[in-house]
């Protein structure tokens, strides 16, 4: 079920590249994270950065290992993920879903909210700066 409102920065989800893109372009539902604060003017769009449990070869500038605490549900790699800072996208909010974690005992859903922390926020900031020519910049991130 997709999300309603626009996440806080940080927050990993899923997206579903599989309709509307064509390769070399993501096709596939992948785990990411969001970039954007919430922009009055962009109602029901959101900015991630898509995530990988496959290391890059070669690792470059725009990628980076990060560790996901607390932990994914199984079935997602939460230690030395990588952040491909060069797949960053707009996307509508009806492609991207929590990521589930389990159920409680009366059956209701439970997902993982938990953003990054500020430093690994600050790492794929800087990952999408090296992807678009801008690495410079990064000096300027909080």
């Amino acid at each position: 079920m997709p999300i309603k409102e626009h996440p806080p920065t940080g927050t990993i989800l899923m997206c579903n590249f599989n309709s509307g893109f064509v390769e070399p372009e993501m096709v596939k539902r992948r785990p990411v994270v969001v970039l954007s604060p919430k922009i009055a003017a962009r109602p029901g769009l959101c900015t991630v950065v898509a995530l990988s449990t496959t290391e890059p070869r070669p690792a470059l500038p725009y990628h980076c290992q990060i560790d996901i605490l607390p932990e994914l549900p199984a079935g997602f790699k939460s230690k030395g993920i990588w952040v491909k800072g060069d797949m960053i996208n707009a996307v509508g909010l009806h492609r991207l879903d929590f990521i589930r974690t389990g159920s409680t005992a009366n059956g209701k859903r439970t997902y993982h909210y938990q953003p990054l922390s500020d430093a690994n926020i600050k790492r794929i900031r800087g990952c999408v700066l090296a992807a678009i020519g801008l690495s410079t910049l990064t000096k300027h991130l909080p």
